[in-house]
């Protein structure tokens, strides 16, 4: 049937519209084709897509939303790469991420981790919350959420689990020297107190960071110059189950504890290399660093200045060993990526990432230390810094 034929029988702006209407879908359809071909680098890439959509969302045995769908595309586009610190953030875990920073949000206050088997742990058991009151200690493996097995969840999918609304509950089963018990914890608005200071004897003065949320710099400034006017010539900053947080914090913590230059440079995977360096501000003390296996990130982007620039010593065990700098994007919304963009170097350009960093005196603490005097990591702390 000729295009003469139609022309017959259907007015010249009718047809003129029906050929724009083909032309316009045939490059539409030309255009996806080959934006899927460029993304998945294969020509088939859009019959796959489309395919793999159609057979979930048709056969699966129970029905199944579009969205769900198209956030488990997303989902699983960076869970492909293969790092257990970068993951599509749907919109509760944006703001959940945020409030994690600001230092608030409500759950039982852990830090997960994975091991290079990818066997899921308790990273920090934060002091003073209802995970670690409840028994929970840095190092437990988690074996079950709510009697899901932690091999079947991912990290994001297992955090999820563990946080919820204050006043509700989440059974946590874990192992500890081949024990496993359960631990049911009620879950609270955490707002975190990251600094906590005091003196001791002899002049030392005593510092507990928890975590490098955003009122951490000013609230150690404020705490390190409290306990300068009451006397301390010597310093116990005890950085242990502190998961890390934000860079720039740490780094304003550095300007008071660190002489002026590098605490760590960032480099990226064009080769880049950014500098973070302490100004400086306080004249350099006696000082310990107090780590343990729960002291990840920033606390051991601290912990490895310190012990590179030889302005203190590393006492405890060593650290967790997560030497990645992650950053957040926006995605309309609500939404957001969080993405692993580089490793860390310290001062002296280690890389400390799967490694930790390896205590200069080697503490172990027992289980059942209770009080300041059973704190064998303290008190090794106190005794080089009585000989200083």
């Amino acid at each position: 049937m000729s295009r003469d034929f139609f022309k017959r029988w259907l007015p010249d702006s009718l047809w003129s519209g029906i050929r724009f209407a083909f032309k316009f879908t045939l490059a539409g359809i030309v255009f996806m084709w080959l934006v899927f071909w460029y993304i998945s680098g294969a020509p088939v890439g859009a019959v796959k897509f489309f395919f793999t959509y159609f057979v979930a969302s048709h056969f699966y045995m129970d029905p199944v939303s579009k969205a769900s769908l198209f956030e488990g595309t997303l989902d699983g586009m960076i869970d492909s790469l293969g790092e257990p610190h970068s993951q599509y953030l749907n919109e509760k875990e944006y703001n959940d991420i945020y409030m994690q920073t600001s230092g608030s949000y409500s759950g039982v206050g852990i830090v997960l981790g994975q091991d290079k088997e990818g066997i899921m742990k308790v990273a920090t058991a934060i002091e003073g919350q209802p995970a670690a009151e409840a028994g929970i200690k840095s190092g437990d493996i988690i074996v079950e959420i709510d009697g899901v097995n932690t091999s079947t969840l991912s990290m994001e999918e297992a955090s999820k689990m563990i946080r919820g609304e204050e006043g509700t509950t989440v059974v946590l089963t874990v192992m500890r020297d081949n024990e496993i018990k359960d631990y049911t914890i009620t879950r609270k608005q955490i707002t975190l107190p990251t600094v906590k200071g005091k003196m001791l004897e002899d002049h030392i003065g005593y510092i507990r960071i928890s975590q490098f949320a955003e009122p951490t710099g000013p609230d150690f400034a404020k705490t390190y110059k409290e306990l300068k006017d009451q006397g301390m010539t010597k310093l116990v900053l005890d950085l242990r189950d502190n998961p890390g947080g934000l860079l720039t914090t740490a780094q304003e913590v550095a300007n008071y504890i660190l002489p002026a230059g590098p605490i760590v440079t960032i480099q990226d995977r064009s080769g880049q290399v950014e500098s973070y360096d302490s100004e400086g501000l306080e004249p350099a003390i006696p000082m310990v660093v107090l780590i343990n296996q729960g002291s990840a990130s920033a606390s051991e982007i601290i912990a490895g200045a310190v012990q590179d620039e030889k302005v203190g010593t590393i006492v405890g065990i060593n650290s967790y060993g997560k030497g990645t700098v992650q950053t957040i994007l926006g995605v309309p919304g609500n939404e957001g990526i969080k993405i692993t963009i580089a490793k860390y170097h310290t001062p002296n350009d280690r890389v400390i990432d799967g490694i930790g960093i390896k205590p200069d005196v080697e503490v172990e603490l027992p289980d059942n230390a209770k009080s300041e005097s059973d704190d064998t990591q303290l008190q090794k702390a106190l005794e080089i810094l009585k000989t200083k």
